[in-house]
Parts: C-alpha cells; structure tokens; sequence
C-alpha cells in the first residue's frame, strides 16, 4: 500500500468502533471494543475515553504494551497498530477532548474522578486488505 497514513486515518475518523488491546497480569491479551478516538495525531498518536475505575487503565498502568485494530468490514480490511498506552489523569488532556453529552458517562463532568484519557502511541502496524497483509514502520 502506498499510503498507509490517509487510508488508516480515514478508518480511524469514519469507524464507529475502535479495538483496543491489553494484557493482562498473567500475560495474556485481553481485547475491548471502544468508541473511534476523540482525536488523533496522524496514525502515530490516538486518545480515547474511558472510566479510571475500568479494568483496562489498571492493566494499562501495570503494563503499558497496547495494540488498536480498526476494522472496515464494508471493504474487508483492517489495520492493526502495535504500541504504547499512557493513562493521562490531568486536567488540560481532559478538556481536550471532552464533548458536550460526556455527562452521561461521567455525571461530574469534565473533572470527574472516574473520567480519564487513554493515548496511545503507535510505533509499527500490519495492514488487510485484498487477501494480503503488509508490515510497516511509523
């Protein structure tokens, strides 16, 4: 594939739902499904929301390994990032990327306890599509 970045970002912008992968204290992976990132830094950098009390921020801060896949089931393809996962709690993050309606997840708002920030910082994928997968670099 020639771009690697467009076709990943139109995934990750257009995809309702995003996987994220994390592994647990016994060493297996653990997927979840999420909703697509709030925002994203090319395909390099993606932020997602989710509660601090979930089982997957405990996993994150005991092991920061993290995979997201994107899943175009239209065009049978699929791109899966291999990275790193930070648990961001701070207040600047938070108001980045909160959206009004947030309070249905988080009553407390923009400064809830259980409201934090998952960014995910990709550094290889592999790329579906067309009966063949390609590796690469970011």
């Amino acid at each position: 594939m020639r771009d690697f970045e467009k076709t990943i970002g139109n995934m990750a912008d257009k995809l309702k739902t995003a996987f994220v992968g994390s592994v647990d204290a016994e060493g297996y992976p653990n997927i979840k499904a999420m909703l697509q990132p709030r925002k994203r830094e090319g395909i390099k950098v993606f932020y997602f929301t989710t509660n601090t009390s979930s089982l997957r921020v405990e996993q994150f801060r005991q092991d920061d390994k993290a995979c997201v896949y994107f899943c175009d089931n239209r065009f049978f393809r699929g791109a899966l990032l291999r990275g790193r996962m930070e648990v961001l709690t701070d207040a600047l993050t938070k108001e980045m990327i909160w959206r009004e309606g947030d309070t249905e997840y988080y009553s407390e708002g923009v400064t809830d306890p259980d409201y934090c920030v998952l960014r995910f910082t990709a550094n290889s994928g592999r790329f579906y599509s067309n009966y063949r997968s390609e590796n690469f670099e970011i």
